[in-house]
C-alpha cells in the first residue's frame, strides 16, 4: 500500500534577500491570480515569472493554496501597513464604527479584483481541509492584531476579535459569491461590529 506523502513544512525567510524573493513570489502569484484565476494558475507560471526556481518556490509555499493564503496574508499585511496604527481603543469614540469601516474598507480593497479574491477564497478553505497544517490564531495575525489595537486589554477583545474576523470572512464571501450585494454586506459589517464590540 502507497504512503500518503509526507507534508512539506514551509521555510521562512532567514535573510533581507530571502524575505525579498519570497515577496517576488507573493507578487507574480498575486498578478498570475487576478489575471487568470486560480484554476489557470501553474506553480511553474508563478516561478517564470518571479525569476525563480521551482524548487525555490516550493521551499516558501508548499502547495497552490498555502501560496494563495499567504497571498492574502500578504494584501492585509499590505493594506493595514499602508494605514497607520490608528488610535488605541481609549481614544477611540465608536470603536464599533472604526471596526466596520475598517473591515469595509478592506473588503473593497480585495473585491477589487475578482478573479484574485477569487483565488484566495478557494485557497482558504481547501488549505484549511487539507494536511498541510497552518496552526494559526488568527488574533495573532496582523488583521486580528489591528482590531485587538482597536478594542483594548479587555478579557473578552480575544474573543471578540475572532468572533469578528470570522465574521468578516463570510461576509466577504457571500459579497464575492454575490450572495448578498455590496451594500448588503456592508451594513450587515456594521451591525455585526456594533454587536460583538457592545460591552
Amino acid at each position: 500500500m502507497a504512503r500518503p506523502a509526507e507534508v512539506r513544512q514551509a521555510a521562512a525567510p532567514t535573510s533581507s534577500r530571502q524575505a525579498a524573493r519570497r515577496v517576488r513570489i507573493l507578487g507574480a502569484a498575486a498578478e498570475l491570480g487576478a489575471r487568470e484565476g486560480l484554476a489557470s494558475v501553474q506553480m511553474h507560471d508563478v516561478a517564470k515569472e518571479a525569476g525563480v526556481a521551482i524548487a525555490t518556490l516550493y521551499r516558501y509555499f508548499p502547495s497552490k493554496p498555502y501560496l494563495f493564503l499567504s497571498v492574502l496574508e500578504w494584501h492585509i499585511d499590505q493594506f493595514l501597513g499602508g494605514r497607520d496604527t490608528g488610535p488605541a481603543a481609549d481614544e477611540v469614540a465608536d470603536p464599533a464604527a472604526e471596526v466596520a469601516e475598517m473591515l469595509i474598507a478592506l473588503s473593497g480593497k480585495l473585491l477589487g479584483s475578482p478573479l484574485l479574491a477569487s483565488a484566495v477564497a478557494l485557497s482558504s478553505f481547501t488549505e484549511y481541509a487539507s494536511a498541510v497544517p497552518t496552526q494559526i490564531d488568527i488574533v495573532e495575525r496582523s488583521l486580528g492584531q489591528r482590531l485587538l489595537h482597536l478594542l483594548g486589554d479587555r478579557a473578552d477583545a480575544r474573543s471578540k476579535v475572532r468572533l469578528l474576523v470570522y465574521t468578516w470572512w463570510g461576509l466577504f464571501v457571500a459579497m464575492l459569491t454575490e450572495e448578498i450585494s455590496t451594500d448588503q454586506g456592508e451594513t450587515d459589517l456594521r451591525l455585526a461590529a456594533r454587536l460583538i464590540t457592545a460591552p
